[in-house]
């Protein structure tokens, strides 16, 4: 038997999600309202008047602490693993992960002498 044969649910399962997305949106564009208004093409902004124009530029340090947290919040996940079979890797293990914190500590003291998460 091909090893391929495993992968049909799969297959089956991404055909039903595209038809069922196509046939959603389709009916959606076949049988919606088409009264378009300046009212309701206008952005919504929580029940508000939009203040402002939405085009406007963010600082680069907002972009910086927001990278910054999902590097350490996604190498946070490797620490659950290794909480798993700690017992089984006994020292090894250990120092394995003393290592990685210590790389990550590298790389924290690294942001904090840069500044990178200084708001003035």
């Amino acid at each position: 038997m091909s090893p391929l044969v495993d992968y049909v649910p799969i297959l089956v399962l991404f055909l039903v999600a595209v038809f069922v997305a196509v046939f959603v949106i389709s009916v959606n564009y076949v049988l919606g309202p088409k009264n378009l208004t300046k009212r309701k093409l206008m952005p919504y902004e929580s029940g508000m008047e939009p203040i402002g124009s939405a085009q406007r530029r963010f600082p680069v340090k907002f972009h910086v602490a927001a990278m910054l947290f999902i590097l350490f919040d996604i190498e946070v996940v490797f620490f659950f693993p290794f909480a798993l079979v700690y017992k089984q890797l006994s020292w090894f293990g250990l120092i394995e992960m003393g290592i990685f914190v210590a790389i990550l500590l590298v790389g924290l003291f690294y942001i904090f002498k840069r500044e990178a998460l200084r708001w003035d």
